[in-house]
């Protein structure tokens, strides 16, 4: 179908006002991100002296805020170590004098002057069986008064069944004070002997390279796990009664100081076994009454 002359002669003229039209659309309506980044250009073209500044500003600010974190950090620091010290000082006030462990005397050096035996050439000594240096030479002056030096009435325990006694440590102190560390030793005399509740063992008491005394050792146990502990504690039990030859504690061997002790430094309490409701008599130091599991104080 052919169209009429009018309307062909006007076509062209209608394309052409229309392309006219999206142009000057497209040249006014761009895209948000075209708009935004040519404002930015044009302000940053048009203000070239305000971005310094502001950059400057921000340099600034945080210049100062660094400035100041550092007194904020350093005062963080600073308290956090006088609130641990404090603490320190407190823990230190809270412990009294005679708990923290002070030597009183360093008499092993009296005996500095003599010039140790070198390894070579001395003879090996079968301790287990040899007696080797026995009452050859006492002991110096100094060394007899750390000796025998009164023990400490707050050193001493008690038992539940009234025995009283000094834990192994004070006499290990005591060997350290006299004699040195390394000065002196405890030697095996023999193998463990295991029965069925109690294993035993026998020790030697060396110092200076010269037999002291030796005594037997032992403890008691309930189970096959207990058994290493057990032979360890044998060699406690057994240096407590080597110490006896050396003056080490010994009003706990004097019946005499015993009886007065157990009167004024000593009371009894009857407690009750949770479980089984048995009743009882417990031994405790005067004024430290402190029952613990299974029992408790009976009504």
């Amino acid at each position: 179908m052919l169209l009429p002359r009018r309307l062909a002669a006007a076509a062209p003229r209608q394309l052409s006002r229309r392309a006219q039209s999206i142009s000057s659309l497209s040249r006014t309506c761009r895209p948000y991100t075209s708009e935004a980044a040519s404002a930015a250009t044009q302000e940053a073209v048009d203000e070239p002296t305000t971005t310094p500044a502001k950059t400057k500003t921000a340099t600034s600010a945080t210049t100062t805020t660094s400035k100041w974190a550092k007194p904020k950090t350093a005062a963080k620091t600073s308290a956090a170590t006088l609130s641990t010290s404090a603490a320190s000082k407190r823990t230190a006030a809270a412990l009294p004098s005679d708990v923290l462990y002070q030597p009183k005397t360093i008499a092993h050096t009296a005996t500095s002057d003599v010039a140790p035996q070198e390894a070579v050439g001395v003879p090996v000594i079968d301790w287990a069986n040899s007696f080797h240096g026995i009452s050859s030479k006492p002991v110096t002056e100094e060394q007899f008064k750390v000796l025998m030096q009164p023990i400490n009435e707050k050193d001493i325990e008690v038992k539940p069944d009234g025995v009283i006694y000094l834990p192994e440590i004070k006499y290990r102190r005591r060997l350290n004070e006299a004699f040195g560390p390394m000065g002196w030793g405890m030697i095996p005399k023999g193998e463990p002997v295991v029965g069925n509740t109690i294993v035993t063992r026998e020790y030697a008491l060396i110092v200076g390279g010269r037999f002291v005394s030796q005594a037997q050792g032992e403890n008691g146990f309930f189970s096959p796990d207990q058994l290493p502990s057990a032979v360890e504690g044998c060699k406690s039990n057994a240096l407590m009664r080597c110490c006896k030859d050396l003056g080490i504690g010994s009003e706990l061997w004097d019946p005499h100081f015993v009886r007065w002790f157990k009167k004024t430094r000593m009371e009894e309490a009857w407690v009750e076994h949770t479980t089984t409701k048995k009743k009882r008599t417990f031994w405790y130091r005067k004024g430290e009454v402190d029952v613990a599991y299974p029992y408790k104080l009976a009504k």
